[in-house]
């Protein structure tokens, strides 16, 4: 039975005592990241400097360093590459935080759980920090490589890119960022069918309305406007989404006997 309901400002200070906590966690991630920034940002241009290779045997995936990097990044302001440290340490320190976040969201909704459903607090924050890193890897390895590929070598014989470290740093965090949020999909869709908000069959049965809402959700989440890299982001969302209605269906299966006794 869930506990007895709080009053709405207690849930603010909770809230708010909640945020600062994993605020906090965040800034003690960026403390321990700065002193890695530049060893992040050089991992980070790893898409411009290497060729993504499928294999048959293991590893599977592979970068081959190319001869020149596809394109040299400038900076055009005089703190565009210390901001860029910033940026890329921030994101970093979020990332060395997210369990800490995610044990704060799970302790600030586990008042309106069942006791049966507030146990699995440990499985919420490690599946929830898995599925945000499977995504970033996903991204990195696959997406940025191809769109960077892609985007710079399309009909541009006549053109010379130029980018700003700044400009480049903002687009792969965007993405990395992006990708390892849509990969909460099936923990999200999974709680609102444990809870009764929705059920895997209306799920199912709205499956038109989802993938029309990825592409929206893709359109607003990606740094670009152009349909390549919303297409990109759209078409994980889906199979996420469908990946969230079979998880969704095998919890409910397992809880049905359970509310019977």
């Amino acid at each position: 039975m869930a506990e007895e309901k709080l009053p709405f400002t207690e849930h603010l200070t909770e809230l708010r005592q909640r945020l600062i906590k994993s605020f906090v966690a965040v800034l003690i991630g960026f403390g321990l990241s700065f002193n890695f920034s530049e060893q992040l940002f050089r991992l980070l241009t790893l898409p411009l400097r290497s060729d993504l290779h499928l294999k048959t045997t293991s590893p599977y995936l592979e970068f081959i360093t190319k001869d020149s990097p596809i394109q040299k990044l400038v900076f055009l302001a005089p703190a565009e590459a210390f901001w860029m440290n910033i940026k890329v340490a921030m994101v970093a320190g979020i990332v060395l935080a997210l369990p800490v976040a995610l044990y704060q969201l799970w302790k600030f909704i586990a008042p309106g759980l069942m006791p049966s459903e507030k146990k699995y607090v440990g499985p919420f924050v490690v599946s929830g920090t898995l599925l945000f890193l499977v995504g970033a890897l996903f991204c990195f390895t696959i997406i940025l490589p191809f769109a960077m590929g892609f985007l710079l070598t399309y009909k541009t014989a006549s053109l010379t890119p130029m980018i700003s470290v700044g400009s480049y740093v903002d687009f792969c965090l965007k993405f990395l960022l992006s990708f390892g949020a849509v990969f909460e999909l099936p923990i999200v869709i999974l709680f609102l069918t444990r809870t009764g908000v929705v059920t895997p069959k209306t799920l199912a049965k709205n499956r038109k309305y989802a993938v029309l809402l990825a592409f929206v959700l893709a359109a607003v989440l990606t740094p670009t406007p152009d349909a390549f890299n919303q297409t990109l982001m759209a078409v994980p969302i889906i199979i996420l989404y469908e990946t969230g209605i079979i998880i969704s269906k095998i919890f409910s299966k397992k809880k049905a006997p359970d509310e019977g006794n």
